[in-house]
């Protein structure tokens, strides 16, 4: 069957089962390797990828349930690595055998799409699900917290200043 779907900003047609998980049609017809396979019932996170803005696990997703959507996969949230989740990720020092690491980054990236100052908890709750074989989680924590900062510092740069007259203009 044909599917449209839009993945990391790119509009394609696959032609799939109905019933085919999302994140086979990314890995194996697509050829995104980015986003893994953990467990195949939900339980990991290592499959997370947005769709349509929020996280969504890619092993549970139908391609049926997806047609139409906006996907992104950890190869989407930035070409370069810029994102400031993958600066930070580098910076602590986050992966240890990185197998996990897809899926953090794309449940934290949903988190800090809408909260750019999350308490612990906060991130807790945003990547509850998503397993670390290594353990890394205190470290994992602390990277969000990093990238928040980055984010928003790098929105002061580019937020508005308001003039003595009351008119605003960039910096």
């Amino acid at each position: 069957m044909q599917f449209k779907i839009t993945v990391n900003g790119k509009a394609t047609n696959v032609d799939v089962p109905e019933d085919m998980p999302l994140l086979w049609v990314l890995r194996d017809v697509l050829h995104l390797n980015g986003t893994k396979y953990g467990c195949g019932i939900g339980q990991c996170g290592a499959c997370m990828v947005h769709v349509n803005g929020r996280p969504a696990r890619s092993c549970l997703t139908s391609i049926s349930s997806a047609a139409n959507a906006k996907v992104v996969t950890i190869e989407g949230l930035s070409i370069d690595g810029s994102h400031p989740l993958q600066v930070a990720w580098k910076d602590v020092d986050v992966p240890q055998c990185g197998y996990c690491q897809a899926g953090q980054i794309m449940s934290a990236a949903a988190l800090l799409a809408t909260n750019v100052n999350p308490t612990d908890k906060d991130i807790d709750n945003a990547l509850d699900g998503n397993l670390c074989r290594c353990g890394t989680y205190l470290r994992i924590r602390h990277a969000v917290h990093a990238a928040a900062k980055i984010k928003r510092e790098s929105t002061k740069k580019t937020a508005p200043k308001t003039t003595s007259s009351g008119s605003k203009k960039r910096q």
